[in-house]
């Protein structure tokens, strides 16, 4: 070894006594120091005493600068005088023993744990060893260890870890020396490789003659053997040995017996080793089983209640817990099958198809279009294999995955980096003789507007009108079990009940959600709201004007537009059709209130007292109506033709005027709730296991024994496959998975009767298969009661306490989980209390919009027009099952018929919008009805906007998946969203005919300025949007590119930008503009790619709540995601304005709104008609702050909505993710 050169630090006197005897010791390294070994030792023991007993002595080894420590590594290195290695190896001890982790990384990176295990190796050969040699070197290593990553290889490279293993087997009653090996052998088995061999040499059975039981004696000994144990039993050979020998039974025994007798919670460190190396060894099977077998569940489970009470012993809890989900027994759904309890006969199957995958045998009967499956392919199996088990965090903070992680570690993997692929092709791929037909949907383009009918008929391309189809019954909520909460005062015979017309008062004037908030400073808008609010008072008169409505009436609803109604009551026209009702289903249930409709065709007694109080709020929801609601939903197709109507979509909803905060988590809810589940197994007799609903079996009797609650989720949009009933008052809920599918569960909509009032219920639903849900941040369910409806209070409420979301023991299988293995589902947990007595309430994940209440809403806007108003409704398509796809065009009528005006309307530019592709994300809905009102209101900024754009839009991309009550799918079990790059008219028929609407725009040259879906994300808060950028994907992949790829006109970020100055529940911190290789069949990355729209986007609003802004800490009602909706058209008139300033002269209306906006400069970009906001362009790379979608699902999830793909996130969007 090179001798070093004795330096000192700037500032240290250079005749310091420490720094004289460490250049002495310089001196004598060498053959010097082997021929003077008596002056070796003088020194270093003059430098020991100094070290000792001076403080600033120790500084000034260890200073920055100086070589002390080459010095004192290169004579321990070369001397081989006993007791002068003995006195440096004190000198560093004492060195080493204060003066933190810098000292001791000092000492690794000098090459020191390479020195002393070479000194370990001589030290062992020598006649006999020197105990305190060895007692010095292990103590060393112990701590300096841990900074050596490298420490585990070399000791088994030299040779030294088998002879600290000799040492400890021939010393394992002497606690001095034990010690340090054992805490060096701790160190040596972080290596998987030395755990595997320590192993092999017996260790772990040699600490099992260490661990004993409960003693106050040899305490730091025990604990560093457990340490040490657990170390080794991370690798699974030696979990299988300890099993093989029988030591997990020991391991509980010895858990008992400290946890029993340290009654002053004085060695917690011991008891949670002994946890510890129980949840290593249960990482496998054998040690699961063995755990079982030793009755671990109900040791750790009573040990655990007890240590419940006391706050510090979190930790034993939580680890318990988690070893006990662990090795709770494994089992599939309580179902025949995970597939669908309905199937759809598809016209064809892609070979490659999900459908495909899933179908292998012709169809069955006719009577449910079932398609039987082999169940090896489909069926959950239980998968207790140790192959990529889920890690687990610390119960409490049980969020995500092991998978997961990886995937937000790697997220830039998913960003695009091929610039070929990144660079947008506006040339239409299909030739314009294909896309003419498309020309019919574009009239207003083409139209002299001379005699210009507003009537016109619908047209389509494919299919019949919604009118023309095959009606079949409905049944309509009545009264029969729902008893009115007073007398009802009968009523003479109403002229309409005679068949005759009375005269109606004019209709109410239309909500206007045009006068909205335009600044995110104001609390309140003065004298405006998206929505009116009415107080106590309004809800009282509502309840004191309810009518009672009359299923034997004789007339038809009023008008199309429901607007000729009384405002005092309304009757319903009878839903009786030919063909009647399918049996089983002729009746609703006795609590759930109905009456069967081939009853309604007979004159009997029983019938003619069927009635239902009905809430008239025609001032609260113009847009809604009962009666023309059955209308809709009579030509409505399903799949299980449902012939039953919700409450909830038959009453509408009025946004509560109380503000709803989100849930404030209670400590140890997660964990409280599993250990409630523990006891189901620890005692079975008290579980219950009844089935009280059961979609699989359509004959399953309706239990009215008092002591059971009743479901029902047959009716649009409903979605629960089956109810267990697991305690008294505890229920275990199954959803269906989406139709065609194995998987996507997660929307529900289901109704409950037969409560008792004041007794907390709980509801588990136990397929859920995300890895972490919002439910663990503050959200709650939704819950709707009937009662309360009829009091005059119809809505849709926050609801639920203890909620949480946690890994169940419900195993899922490869296939189910898109070919991983070991994968459980999820469970979402609540528990409520009922208010009401003989209620019917309901429960949904979101607040419901069905198909039919689209229509609706449809039909009553359509009422709503002016004559200054161009709207025009067509039928894009057919779907799947048979339902037209409405398709929507809005703009201003020209201000007369000369060549001037009519130009002017046929070079607006286009908008493009649509929406709800995913059934579940129904908060998507409620943004676009706030933009349908706001288009179709009659404010000038209304006006403005309508001559400013032509509107073209597709409200309800997925009506199938809506009516069905799927989550993600439509009919052909694939998500929509994902075929935007080759759809299939056949299976995929929306996107096909809007991505054609897409490239006929492109074809003409008249492609959209911007193009926006609407989604809701279920992980993230706030709203925000996605978009795409050449320039941001590069940068964020950091790719080599030219500045000519590079260059982008930054228009894009104008339009979010504006809402995030707007909107108060909008962030633009949120807001991505990556472009990823798993989105690239998505709506917004196709629409800009192939049809050459900058202004791509995805806007998604939260199902939770804002954690920034005016609704900070609430969670989102239908009123903000409304006022989104209409705060979204805002945004495109300050778009306007930017994009043309000229237009202003025409618009003068845009001041006013402009004059309302956060006064923010822009400057002109690359583009000179377009306008950015001056911070949009950084002026330096490294202050940029981009980032992609969140990674929200497993993998066959779309992030664009809430979905697992990889997703590139900034440090402050990990401020506001859920992790």
């Amino acid at each position: 070894m090179n001798k070093p050169k004795m330096a000192t630090e700037k500032g240290v006197p250079s005749n310091s006594r420490v720094l004289m005897l460490l250049s002495q010791l310089e001196r004598m390294n060498g053959d010097a120091m082997l021929a003077d070994a008596d002056m070796a030792r003088q020194v270093t023991s003059k430098i020991l005493h100094l070290i000792q007993t001076q403080e600033k002595t120790r500084k000034e080894v260890m200073s920055k600068g100086s070589s002390g420590m080459e010095v004192i590594l290169a004579s321990l290195e070369n001397t081989r005088d006993l007791q002068t290695i003995l006195n440096i190896l004190y000198i560093l001890n004492e060195l080493l023993t204060v003066g933190g982790g810098r000292r001791v990384g000092v000492f690794v990176s000098k090459g020191g744990t390479g020195v002393l295990l070479q000194l370990v190796l001589s030290a062992s050969k020598d006649t006999p060893p020197s105990e305190e040699l060895l007692l010095q070197l292990h103590s060393l290593l112990a701590k300096v260890g841990p900074k050596d990553r490298k420490l585990g290889v070399k000791a088994r490279l030299n040779g030294a870890l088998n002879v600290t293993v000799t040492l400890l087997k021939q010393n394992l009653q002497n606690n001095k020396l034990l010690l340090p090996c054992l805490q060096v052998l701790r160190v040596y088995s972080a290596n998987s490789v030395n755990a595997i061999s320590l192993g092999k040499n017996g260790v772990v059975d040699l600490m099992f003659k260490i661990i004993g039981p409960y003693s106050k004696k040899n305490t730091t000994l025990l604990k560093v053997s457990l340490d040490t144990l657990g170390a080794m039993l991370k690798s699974k050979t030696n979990a299988r040995r300890a099993v093989d020998r029988g030591h997990v039974p020991v391991l509980l025994a010895v858990y008992q017996d400290w946890h029993r007798n340290d009654t002053r919670h004085r060695h917690m460190l011991i008891r949670k080793g002994l946890l510890t190396c129980l949840k290593n060894v249960t990482n496998i099977k054998l040690g699961r089983k063995a755990f079982v077998e030793a009755d671990g569940m109900r040791v750790l489970y009573n040990t655990s209640t007890e240590c419940l009470p006391v706050r510090t012993l979190d930790p034993l809890v939580n680890t318990s817990s988690l070893i006990m989900r662990k090795c709770f027994p494994k089992n599939r759904l309580p179902l025949p099958t995970i597939k669908s309890v309905y199937q759809h006969l598809l016209p064809h199957l892609s070979a490659g198809g999900p459908v495909a995958q899933l179908y292998s045998q012709p169809p069955g009967g006719a009577c449910r279009k079932q398609v039987y499956v082999k169940p090896s392919r489909v069926d959950d199996v239980v998968d207790e294999s140790d192959d990529n088990e889920e890690a687990e965090g610390d119960t409490e903070n049980d969020t995500e995955n092991e998978e997961d992680e990886k995937d937000h570690n790697a997220a830039n993997d998913d960003i695009e980096t091929d610039l070929n692929k990144l660079r947008p092709r506006e040339n239409p791929r299909r030739p314009f003789d294909e896309l003419r037909v498309y020309e019919r949907f574009f009239l207003e383009l083409s139209e002299d507007f001379q005699g210009f009918n507003f009537e016109t008929q619908k047209t389509g391309l494919t299919g019949t009108q919604a009118s023309n189809k095959t009606q079949r019954p409905i049944i309509l909520p009545t009264a029969q079990a729902l008893p009115p909460k007073r007398p009802i005062p009968a009523r003479a015979e109403s002229h309409l009940a005679k068949g005759e017309h009375a005269s109606s008062p004019a209709p109410p004037p239309p909500l206007e959600l045009d006068s909205i908030l335009i600044s995110k400073d104001q609390d309140r808008p003065p004298g405006h709201a998206p929505r009116p609010t009415p107080g106590a008072g309004l809800e009282q008169e509502l309840a004191d004007k309810m009518e009672r409505v009359s299923l034997e009436g004789a007339g038809p609803p009023s008008g199309a537009g429901g607007l000729g109604e009384a405002a005092a009551g309304r009757q319903v026209q009878p839903p009786l059709l030919a063909g009647g009702v399918a049996g089983g289903v002729a009746s609703w249930r006795a609590a759930g209130g109905g009456v069967g409709v081939e009853g309604l065709g007979e004159e009997g007694p029983e019938e003619e007292g069927a009635v239902l109080e009905v809430p008239d709020t025609a001032l609260l929801l113009p847009l809604h109506d009962p009666d023309l609601y059955v209308e809709m939903v009579k030509s409505t197709s399903s799949v299980p033709r449902f012939s039953e109507v919700a409450y909830p979509d038959y009453f509408g909803h009025v946004a509560p005027t109380f503000r709803e905060p989100i849930l404030e988590r209670v400590y140890g809810v997660q964990r409280s709730k599993i250990f409630q589940d523990i006891e189901r197994m620890i005692h079975p007799n008290d579980i219950l296991d009844k089935v009280v609903y059961d979609l699989d079996v359509p004959s399953c009797p309706v239990l009215d024994d008092g002591e059971s609650l009743k479901f029902n989720s047959q009716f649009e949009s409903g979605n629960l496959r089956k109810a267990i009933q697991v305690r008294k008052f505890e229920y275990d809920l199954v959803l269906n998975s989406d139709i065609n599918s194995n998987h996507y569960h997660q929307w529900f909509y289901f109704e409950v009767s037969g409560m008792r009032v004041g007794t907390p219920y709980r509801f588990n639903i136990i397929n859920c298969e995300k890895s972490n849900s919002q439910f663990n941040y503050g959200m709650q369910v939704l819950m709707y009661s009937v009662q309360e409806a009829i009091s005059g209070r119809p809505r849709w409420v926050r609801t639920g306490t203890d909620i949480c979301y946690y890994k169940n023991h419900f195993s899922r299988s490869s296939l189910a989980a898109g070919g991983q293995k070991g994968r459980s589902y999820y469970t979402t947990t609540f528990s409520t209390a009922f208010s009401h007595r003989d209620d019917v309430c309901y429960f949904a994940y979101h607040y419901p919009y069905t198909y039919s209440t689209l229509k609706m809403h449809l039909a009553k806007l359509e009422a709503l027009r002016t004559p200054q108003i161009y709207l025009r409704q067509d039928v894009l398509c057919d779907t799947l099952g048979g339902n037209p796809c409405p398709l929507l065009t809005i703009t201003a009528m020209p201000e007369s018929t000369s060549n001037e005006h009519i130009c002017q309307l046929r070079n607006r530019p286009l908008v493009f919008l649509s929406s709800r592709v995913h059934p579940g994300e129904t908060n998507a809905s409620w943004v676009m009805k706030g933009t349908l009102e706001f288009l179709m209101g009659t404010s000038p900024q209304a006006h403005s906007l309508r001559e400013s754009y032509i509107f073209k839009i597709v409200p309800m991309l997925n009506p199938d998946g809506v009516i069905n009550g799927n989550h993600r799918c439509s009919l052909s079990g694939e998500d929509l969203n994902r075929q935007w790059q080759s759809p299939v008219p056949d299976l995929h028929p929306t996107i096909y005919h809007t991505k054609s609407l897409l490239q006929y725009l492109a074809a003409i040259q008249r492609a959209p300025l911007v193009f926006c879906d609407y989604h809701g994300h279920s992980r993230k808060k706030n709203v925000f949007m996605y978009g795409c950028s050449v320039k941001e994907t590069v940068w964020q992949s950091n790719i080599n590119a030219t500045s000519c790829d590079l260059h982008e006109d930054m228009g894009y970020r104008t339009l979010p930008k504006i809402l995030s100055q707007t909107a108060p529940a909008f962030s633009m911190a949120s807001c991505s503009f990556v472009v990823e290789r798993s989105k690239e069949a998505t709506a917004r990355v196709v629409v800009w790619r192939e049809i050459g729209v900058q202004r791509s986007y995805t806007m998604e609003s939260t199902l939770c709540g804002c954690d920034q802004g005016k609704y900070k800490g609430l969670q989102i009602g239908t009123r903000e995601l409304e006022e989104m909706g209409a705060q979204f058209c805002v945004a495109l008139l300050r778009l306007k304005r930017l994009t043309s300033p000229l237009e202003l002269r025409h618009h003068p209306h845009l001041l006013d709104v402009e004059g309302d906006l956060i006064e923010t400069r822009v400057k002109v970009a690359s583009s000179p008609t377009t306008y950015v906001l001056e911070e949009d362009e950084p002026a330096f790379l490294e202050e940029v702050d981009y980032s992609a979608e969140s990674n929200d699902e497993d993998p066959d999830n779309d992030p664009d909505n809430d979905p697992q793909d990889s997703l590139v996130r900034s440090e402050a969007n990990q401020r506001d993710s859920l992790t």
